[in-house]
């Protein structure tokens, strides 16, 4: 059984919150897990744990202006996720391999791209450079559709479900207390922080393609790409594009929407565990 504690990491002016899984045995290395734009560490905390059972230690981080890190007084690009993950990997004194979803992942291909070295392999989890204009702009309109909370989790989990109809709505709501807060006004808010909008779904977008595909274009490492069967965010001219400019990474598909850790855990961590034994540990 691995052991999980609370970890802190200093980002570029923040504070920055997460929880870490150590083996019981001998250590193969370390995973960091980056977690999409809306989502906090929890939504890879299955995976995060499981992975640590097979040797390695884990941990999910929650970015800045998400979760129980801080929010940021200088805002949310692209540039300031990734000098979050530079200060981050400078912490842990040892080189992970990064596993990202959307945010997350377009945050860890940038970093690995752009510092060799940095990190031993990489897991994009539907996303790459090339991604759909309408998927983009739907999770836009959910992450910017209740901007007054919530009067109940059961309202909550209807909004989550009528976005992510893949995903069985929950029985026991109490888990979207880690994605939620209830504050003054009596009403459960997204536990990030709103000004994120403000600088798009995606931060990355600002900057447009071209600086993702040049990381892509640039890696070092084991890559695997993998997607949702079901996503309306990365769809088969995307795969198709990142394959030119990444020829030497590993594609996986898992029946799955946008969230493939969170629709389908088991399969996904399975493909994870299969890389990290056969593509990283070789």
């Amino acid at each position: 059984m691995s052991r999980v504690h609370r970890v802190s990491f200093h980002g570029k002016g923040v504070r920055l919150a997460g929880d870490r899984w150590e083996p019981d045995g001998a250590r193969r290395g370390t995973v960091l897990f980056l977690h999409g734009g809306g989502q906090t560490r929890h939504s890879w905390g299955r995976a995060a744990e499981r992975v640590a059972r097979d040797g390695w230690s884990t941990v999910t981080l929650d970015a800045r202006g998400h979760g129980d890190s801080e929010w940021a007084p200088d805002g949310y690009t692209l540039d300031a996720f990734v000098e979050d993950l530079y200060a981050v990997l400078e912490a842990l004194g040892e080189v992970p391999v990064l596993v990202g979803g959307s945010l997350g992942g377009m945050t860890a291909l940038t970093a690995a791209g752009e510092r060799p070295g940095c990190a031993a392999g990489l897991v994009l989890v539907d996303v790459t450079p090339r991604i759909s204009v309408a998927g983009r702009e739907r999770i836009a309109e959910f992450m910017a559709g209740a901007p007054n909370g919530f009067a109940s989790l059961e309202e909550v989990a209807d909004a989550i479900h009528a976005y992510n109809p893949h995903r069985r709505r929950p029985r026991n709501l109490e888990g979207l207390r880690k994605n939620v807060r209830l504050r003054a006004d009596g009403r459960w808010h997204w536990h990030w922080d709103p000004r994120i909008l403000d600088f798009g779904d995606e931060p990355s977008r600002d900057i447009g393609e071209d600086r993702l595909a040049d990381a892509a274009r640039a890696l070092e490492v084991p890559v695997m790409l993998v997607r949702g069967s079901e996503s309306d965010v990365v769809t088969d001219a995307s795969v198709e594009n990142f394959r030119r400019l990444a020829p030497g990474a590993r594609f996986e598909e898992v029946k799955a929407g946008h969230m493939v850790a969170g629709d389908d855990n088991d399969v996904f961590t399975s493909h994870l565990v299969d890389f990290l034994d056969r593509d990283v540990s070789r």
